[in-house]
Parts: structure tokens; sequence; C-alpha cells
């Protein structure tokens, strides 16, 4: 297998991209794809986007190497790290033809590089086994010093058509130039109510792959706490042309 194909979807909260994510997935499942979607945003809502139910994340098993060593534990925290790509792969949850990881909300103070560097590595590994990795990326910047990886090929820029949104993404952009190496960027405008409202918004040379307007199928889905993997929706359309025309998919 290849190098996979890796896509950031990152965004101002609120925005929708956690759908767009989770849509994506659905895409890369119709063509019979190896896809790792892994969930990057505290918040972990991609799982119920996905329909998947998790128990462990990756902080969990990070926060819980942190105790062990301030619990003064040195061989519990050994035997943790010594076992740290099978703890992951634990947590890793099977559903739908996909794989799903979440890397959760970190309850403890401090970096803890070493543990930090191994379960980076541990994520890049794993990552292999895959033709497409998805993360639906934190609220903010913040997502791309997460723990998740520096090697992504595609960072996807969704907002809607507000200033706050497009500020948000503006600075994203300007962020990643620094962090992450050779990644293509794209935006996708999402939840668009006409072209008056479209022709306002101003990208600043950043190319726009799809405009996706209000879907009230996926409202639905949203308020249901149904999984978007079983929705017919025309946003999958408009979406995978953009996915197309960022050079994501064929």
């Amino acid at each position: 297998m290849g190098q996979p194909k890796i896509i950031a979807v990152c965004g101002k909260g609120g925005v929708g991209k956690t759908s767009i994510s989770a849509l994506t997935v659905k895409t890369l499942l119709a063509r019979n794809k190896k896809v790792l979607a892994i969930d990057a945003d505290p918040a972990i809502g991609l799982s119920t986007a996905l329909g998947v139910a998790i128990g462990q994340t990756v902080d969990d098993i990070r926060n819980e190497i942190i105790w062990a060593g301030r619990a003064g534990s040195r061989q519990k925290q050994q035997a943790i790290l010594s076992h740290l790509n099978y703890r992951v792969l634990e947590a890793m949850v099977e559903s739908q033809g996909f794989a799903f990881l979440a890397i959760g909300r970190p309850e403890t103070e401090g970096c803890y590089c070493k543990v930090n560097d191994y379960l980076k590595e541990i994520i890049e590994s794993l990552s292999a086994d895959f033709d497409y990795v998805v993360i639906d990326g934190e609220a903010g910047i913040e997502q791309i010093n997460r723990r998740v990886m520096d090697n992504i090929t595609h960072l996807l820029l969704v907002s809607d058509a507000s200033r706050k949104g497009i500020n948000v993404i503006q600075t994203i952009a300007g962020v990643a130039k620094g962090l992450i190496n050779n990644a293509q960027v794209g935006v996708m405008l999402n939840r668009i109510t006409g072209s008056d409202e479209l022709n306002m918004v101003n990208l600043d040379g950043m190319p726009l792959l799809a405009c996706i307007t209000e879907d009230s199928g996926i409202r639905s889905f949203d308020i249901q706490g149904k999984s978007l993997l079983e929705l017919d929706s025309p946003t999958s359309v408009e979406l995978e042309k953009g996915l197309r025309a960022f050079g994501f998919i064929d």
C-alpha cells in the first residue's frame, strides 16, 4: 500500500466541519477505500456523525501514563509505555468498513513530550495501513498541534459566509504555512443561502473548491443524532465535486 492521502478538515466552531468530515468518509467508503477517521476535536462530535460508540481515547491513554508517573509508580508507567501501540489499537474502533480513533480532551496539564511523540509516531504508523485518513480538527487553530500528524496532504478549510468564519480559516492557513509541509489548501463554503451572500465573501486568494447550501437533511440527522453515513444528501454531490477539484479523489 502506498502513502495515504490525509485530509484535515478545519475551521471555526459551528460551521459544519464535522458534517463535512463525516460525508467525506461516506464518499470514500462508496469507492471501497480503506479509511481511518480521526476525531481531533475534544467534543468528539464525529463519533455521533458516523454512528460510532467510543470507549477510550488517545488522551485517556496519555493521561493514564502521566498519572502513573506522578504517583511514583515507575513500574506501572513503563508497563503502559511498553504496550502503547497495543493500547492505541484497542482504542481504535472498527465500524461499517472504516476505522475510527478519537484523540479526546486532555485532562492533565503539562507537555509530557516523550509520550506525545510516541503517540504521534503510532498514529502515523497506523495511518500507513489505510488509503485515506480523514481528520476532523478542533475548532480554531489548535488542531494543527494536537498529536495528530504533521504530514497531512490536504488541508480543507470550512467556513460559512460570516466574517468571523472567514477570519478563522485565513488564520489557520497562515499558521499552517509554518507547520505543515507540502499540504494543498482549499476552502469549502458551507450553509450558503444564495448568490448574494456568496458575492460578499472575500477569500483573499484562497481557492474555493465548493459552495454548499443549507441542508435540512443534515440538520434533521444532527437533531436526531443519526449517522450521516445513512443520509442521501445533495451536499454529498457538491462535496464530491469539491474533493475531486482538490485532487483528494479521482
